[in-house]
């Protein structure tokens, strides 16, 4: 999608056409003198105006904007210059010299060009930048052994003085160029996308380059040519600043992936590109300037690349040292941790298990890797597992906590504390790991002081806050039923508190036999307790009460006594949020029983004592 974008952008399709017709333009076309000095100044301000819009960008970093500022007014310097010889050219129509004017204000350009590649920030440091610095100036060798083998051994050889120190000026000039952009491809952190910068480094090097080549291999090209020629490299440039332009967003991107690439393929094409070079230069058996130079430059290729092997090598010594170190502290760490790290597949199997898996589950580290886990895992946390290893999917490298029971070497289950992430997706794990921690004792602890919190710690029933949970926890109609036990108070008048206490473990005996799953028996203080019954009306909560009066009435053998209690049960239903209010219904209901209880025995004395 972004390169269909870039396709259609009209400005880039302008230049593509100005590329087209200059050459129909200057070759079969009016041509003219100043013409090419109006589009060369026209080119220039379009790169001062692309360049601009760079360094404003609001996406482009600040070292990238800090450079594209240098260019914009590298661009700025040499459009006031070619404005200046195109001014001169329109009120001078007959001439043809150049001005030092605007050689000083290209110079001067070209100059804040080469500032601004060499003073760009490099990555990383110490030896990072040594290995960059071998691979720039082994690819700049390269590129200098080509240049004099094609251009400066002629140049400096067959020309005057004035030309050859321009020839050398030339090649010095382009040298620089290509080493601050070698510089910014190899380190990763230029500020332009490679499509850009290799754009850009053939427009610049044509703009140094195209005339004396097209010289060199045509002799005379004529004034048509050679104003293609040395415009053509300029609408490149300008060509390139302006795809950087729509480019910015993948700069981010092109960047963090150069970062974990600290090698280039670069320095090796060179030396190969120079190695053939010297063949070819051997090829007819004269050893002259032109050879001399590409056999110096190869062996300078060669030196480079050996002193980067050399850097290379101790860099891997001292890396393999440290990895031996790292190995050996996590080796020693992982040995003697109480907790059980495991990396299981997506099957469940096993693939590393440290060593305190002999401590925690009794099961030496080897025999456990190839097993599948969830056949050491209670059936009960199966399912739990499973909703797990969904979350995992779906937040991979997050580390999700749970607590699971896995079965010991004896045979008994531990509860252990987990923390599990998914790394399947890192390379060097591809697995999800699980630090692991018994925490059976704590669990226990746990669970007993959930039970003393909820239960009673006589008779082993649940306490009103039980009660009131399981009532929030109900769904439907539910039946209560609210006890007190009758004769209870002589109980312990007469026998002691000993004897009272034995009465009322017995009575929460009978009641926890007499309930069936998911019904709930309560001691709610003293001798009163409550029955809740899910799912049940009014009929069958009043046929449970009238079973349970007549269980707790029987006699129940205490010490050396036979003992009896009676009940007065009041009964009520309704809906579970209407806790309290069920409460207070069956209370009411007792009271009424309790009372009826008492005038029917008035009535059975009555009779007696008449």
């Amino acid at each position: 999608m972004r390169m269909r974008a870039e396709a259609k952008d009209p400005v880039l399709l302008a230049l593509v056409a100005l590329g087209v017709l200059l050459a129909p333009w200057f070759l079969l076309g009016p041509g003219g003198a100043v013409t090419p000095w109006v589009l060369q100044a026209g080119i220039d301000i379009a790169m001062a105006y692309f360049a601009w819009r760079l360094a404003t960008h609001a996406e482009m970093t600040a070292d990238g904007r800090r450079f594209w500022r240098v260019v914009l007014l590298a661009c700025a310097s040499c459009a006031v210059g070619d404005t200046y010889q195109t001014v001169l050219m329109l009120a001078q129509p007959g001439s043809t010299r150049i001005s030092l004017v605007q050689t000083a204000f290209v110079v001067v350009g070209m100059a804040t060009v080469v500032a601004a590649t060499l003073r760009h920030p490099l990555v990383g440091v110490g030896r990072q930048r040594l290995r960059l610095w071998f691979d720039a100036a082994t690819v700049l060798t390269a590129v200098a052994v080509f240049l004099w083998y094609f251009l400066l051994a002629t140049e400096l050889s067959g020309r005057q003085a004035a030309d050859r120190w321009a020839a050398s000026a030339t090649a010095v000039v382009m040298l620089l160029i290509t080493f601050g952009l070698l510089k910014l491809i190899l380190s990763g952190t230029a500020p332009f996308t490679r499509t850009a910068g290799v754009l850009a480094s053939f427009g610049v090097a044509g703009t140094a380059l195209a005339a004396p080549v097209t010289t060199g291999l045509l002799g005379d090209p004529g004034p048509g040519l050679m104003t293609v020629v040395q415009l053509l490299p300029c609408v490149l440039t300008a060509f390139s600043l302006r795809l950087q332009q729509s480019q910015v967003r993948r700069l981010a991107e092109r960047q963090n992936a150069m970062l974990g690439r600290r090698s280039s393929r670069m320095p090796y094409l060179a030396v190969i590109a120079t190695q053939v070079l010297l063949v070819v230069s051997l090829r007819d058996g004269m050893i002259d300037l032109r050879v001399w130079g590409v056999a110096i430059g190869t062996a300078a290729i060669t030196a480079l690349v050996l002193g980067r092997q050399v850097a290379a090598l101790r860099d891997n010594e001292r890396l393999l040292s440290q990895i031996d170190e790292q190995s050996e502290r996590f080796r020693a760490l992982v040995q003697h941790t109480s907790d059980l790290t495991l990396v299981i597949d997506g099957s469940s199997t096993v693939s590393y298990a440290s060593p305190a898996a002999q401590r925690v589950l009794g099961i030496p580290a080897e025999d456990l890797v190839g097993q599948v886990l969830h056949a050491r895992t209670h059936p009960d946390d199966v399912p739990r597992v499973s909703v797990l290893e969904r979350r995992l999917a779906a937040h991979p490298g997050t580390g999700i906590t749970m607590q699971v029971r896995w079965r010991h070497a004896d045979g008994s289950y531990r509860w252990m504390d987990i923390v599990s992430t998914d790394l399947r997706h890192n390379p060097s794990v591809r697995g999800v790991v699980l630090n692991a921690r018994d925490a059976t004792e704590a669990r226990a602890l746990n669970d007993e002081l959930e039970r003393q919190a909820t239960h009673d710690a006589l008779t082993g029933l649940g306490n009103r806050v039980l009660l009131h949970r399981r009532l929030t926890e109900a769904t439907g109609a539910v039946g209560m039923l609210l006890i007190d036990l009758d004769g209870f108070k002589e109980i312990n008048d007469r026998h002691g508190h000993h004897a009272g206490d034995q009465v009322l473990r017995t009575v929460a005996e009978r009641l926890t036999g007499l309930l069936g799953r998911g019904e709930v028996a309560a001691r709610l203080g003293g001798d009163e307790f409550a029955v809740l019954l899910p799912g049940t009306g009014v009929t069958e909560s009043g046929q449970l009460a009238e079973q349970i009066a007549a269980v707790l009435a029987e006699p129940m053998m205490i010490g050396q006594t036979w003992l009896t209690v009676g009940a007065s049960i009041g009964v009520s239903a309704g809906e579970p949020g209407d806790g309290d209010d069920l409460l207070r219904q069956a209370d009411a209901a007792m009271y009424r029983r309790k009372n009826q209880r008492r005038a029917e025995r008035r009535e059975q004395q009555q009779p007696a004592d008449a």
